[in-house]
């Protein structure tokens, strides 16, 4: 179990928008040293389903090149086709990762929880490796294709030292709560905002989306609580809540994107893939104004 904020790294493209190793990589380190207890590439926020699986493994490869540490990696390989999943997850093993964040099948919707379990049995018994960790991955207002819970309890109990965690990116507190009542499951909620109930309630941390750039402050809170120190918790968590909120005024991916262009002076950090798009200029300068103003956050 990796304790603390997990940062769903982003992924950067050069011009050509060919993904961009020295960048990915620099990011990765810049998290670890300020805070973040794990890494999570290749999912929403990296732009992950506008990879195709050569780059991801790739890229993963050239991380663990400049020593980060496998064991604080958890990669997203969840596509919608087994042979693909399979093949993305032996590759996180192969190289040592804590685990992978696997989506259930997204294209076909509507399908009953057997259909979804039928899924993930045969991607387990395929792999067939002591190895596997799987963290689910929730996150249906994006995939269009939810875990319910029932299905990850049934998962869970059935493969227990398989079916370790999730990751609940619904935004529901109640569905959060109500995943944390599965003996054993870890589980990290997809967002800072209910942080610290988590972790009363068991949570080992969340995995956050602007701990791209709001690392230090967020595992501040988290270490806070995992010291007991829930008041200090509370008081700091306030004003990272509202970072939080500010950023879903804007179209999250690019917003970071361009805020880390803006900041390290490098233009190319602000290339995404289609059908994402800039935001506007005007909308940049707007963010950075509001976060340096209400926050002190430069950028």
């Amino acid at each position: 179990m990796i304790k603390g904020l997990i940062a769903p790294v982003l992924t950067p493209f050069d011009d050509h928008l060919t993904v961009d190793q020295e960048k990915f990589n620099v990011l990765a380190h810049r998290l670890i040293s300020s805070g973040c207890a794990g890494l999570a590439p290749f999912g929403t926020t990296g732009e992950a389903l506008s990879l195709g699986s050569a780059e991801r493994k790739t890229a993963l490869e050239g991380l663990v090149k400049v020593g980060i540490n496998p064991a604080v990696l958890i990669p997203g390989t969840g596509l919608c086709n087994l042979p693909d999943t399979v093949e993305l997850c032996r590759h996180a093993m192969e190289l040592g990762c804590a685990g992978v964040m696997t989506l259930p099948p997204f294209y076909y919707k509507g399908m009953n929880d057997k259909g979804l379990f039928d899924y993930f049995v045969r991607l387990i018994e395929t792999i067939n490796d002591y190895r596997l960790k799987i963290y689910l991955y929730h996150i249906p207002q994006v995939s269009g294709v939810g875990l319910p819970i029932p299905l990850v309890t049934q998962l869970h109990n059935k493969f227990p030292e398989v079916v370790v965690g999730i990751k609940d990116s619904s935004g529901d507190w109640e569905n959060t709560k109500a995943l944390l009542e599965i003996d054993g499951l870890i589980v990290y909620p997809g967002a800072e905002l209910p942080v610290i109930e988590a972790i009363r309630l068991g949570a080992p941390g969340c995995i956050s989306a602007t701990a791209n750039l709001n690392s230090a402050r967020i595992a501040e809170v988290i270490s806070l609580c995992h010291a007991g120190q829930w008041e200090a918790a509370e008081a700091k968590h306030e004003s990272v809540c509202s970072i939080r909120k500010l950023f879903q005024e804007y179209a999250p991916i690019p917003a970071q994107k361009a805020l880390l262009a803006r900041q390290l002076e490098q233009p190319s950090w602000g290339n995404l893939r289609p059908p994402l798009q800039p935001i506007t200029t005007e909308r940049v300068e707007a963010l950075a104004e509001s976060l340096d103003r209400q926050f002190g956050l430069k950028f």
